[in-house]
């Protein structure tokens, strides 16, 4: 564990983006909170002791092992898991996680399991395709599922959704009024079969939230959003950043001109400079790509670029023009605009800079003042 470097969770903030879009909801609109992938970044654990004080409906993560890591450390919340694997489906039972199932095989095979168990109306959700082209089963498939599930006993059909592909982006509006049409159609069937479990049904996303509450059906899905993104820069500012990356200065070097710093002295010093030495690398999620002044970080509210290339460990920053010393607080970021603008310069997105953070950092939940 990299006890230098933290990365600080703002609890305050997530009940502030929970709360946003809360108000843009129907009142009796069900809320699942996405916590997959150590809850983009951050801690699933965290997260969801959170969540479950500001009682939202579900959580949902990618796989099993997601699931039970949650169900030990006591969150009783239910939760779906949105990509199971067959050979994970005993575990997930015995830990009352609820499976994404997506096709024929998965579905067939977990109610086998189901009957040999013995089990009574365990929860489950099927997923249609209606344009992402990524899991799910296909809109022509709905009657067959619907005799399938037919006086199941052992199962019980808790919920029913799909993904919209490009709700983010205006320019594919017909593409995802396509999507919400087919998954009407969906719905509609289901609510005409004489099957008496009326599952819930969600299709929204974050940015879905943003731009088709028309669609928000029984849930929505909450992801990139209660970490205080939107998609959308006007969005975006109303929420809050929930986020921080820290580190300390390790050591202070005073460089003439003629030497070089760092791996294959790709940065060569012009002038007398002074540089600090951080304890956070490419292996802490301080990508490569930031290196050679393509970013900064902040000492004092002050810029210190980047130089050199960024080591596993460590990376080095030009601190000529700021009176710092060794153990001073160094900010990698703190704020959506940082994040934003670190995400670009690498040609990527929020959610893969978030994602990236090692879980050597230390996470934390922000106290009032700095460590």
């Amino acid at each position: 564990m990299n006890n230098a470097t933290i990365l600080e969770i703002d609890k305050s903030a997530i009940q502030h983006n929970l709360t946003y879009f809360k108000s843009k909801l129907k009142k009796d609109t069900l809320i699942l909170v996405v916590i997959k992938a150590f809850a983009y970044g951050s801690d699933a654990i965290i997260l969801a002791n959170i969540l479950k004080k500001e009682k939202v409906d579900y959580l949902a993560v990618a796989y099993t092992e997601e699931g039970v890591v949650l169900r030990k450390a006591g969150i009783n919340l239910p939760i779906i898991v949105l990509h199971p694997q067959i050979q994970n489906f005993k575990i997930l039972i015995q830990n009352y996680l609820e499976p994404n199932l997506y096709t024929k095989k998965t579905l067939l095979q977990f109610i086998d399991i189901a009957n040999s168990l013995k089990l009574k109306k365990y929860p489950i959700h099927i997923k249609f395709n209606t344009g992402l082209n990524r899991l799910g089963f296909k809109t022509s498939d709905v009657s067959e599922i619907i005799m399938i599930l037919k006086n199941k006993n052992t199962i019980a059909l808790k919920s029913v959704f799909s993904h919209l592909a490009a709700s983010e982006d205006l320019n594919e509006k017909v593409f995802t009024e396509n999507q919400i049409t087919s998954f009407k159609e969906i719905k509609k069937k289901f609510d005409a079969s004489t099957n008496p479990n009326k599952p819930i049904f969600h299709l929204l996303n974050t940015s879905g939230i943003v731009n088709y509450l028309e669609a928000q059906f029984d849930m929505v899905r909450l992801g990139i959003g209660i970490y205080g993104f939107a998609n959308e820069d006007k969005i975006t500012k109303k929420l809050q950043n929930v986020l921080c990356l820290k580190s300390i200065i390790s050591q202070i070097h005073i460089l003439k001109k003629g030497e070089t710093v760092g791996y294959n002295r790709i940065f060569k010093i012009t002038q007398l400079t002074k540089i600090a030495t951080i304890p956070i690398g490419h292996a802490d999620g301080v990508s490569r790509q930031l290196g050679n002044k393509k970013s900064y970080v902040t000492i004092h509210n002050q810029k210190a670029y980047i130089i050199g290339n960024v080591c596993m460990d460590i990376l080095m920053v030009d601190v000529t023009t700021i009176n710092c010393q060794e153990g001073d607080i160094v900010v990698v970021f703190d704020s959506q605009k940082k994040i934003i603008e670190m995400s670009k310069t690498m040609n990527t997105i929020p959610y893969e800079l978030l994602t990236m953070i090692s879980q050597r950092v230390n996470r934390v939940l922000k106290k009032n003042k700095y460590i």
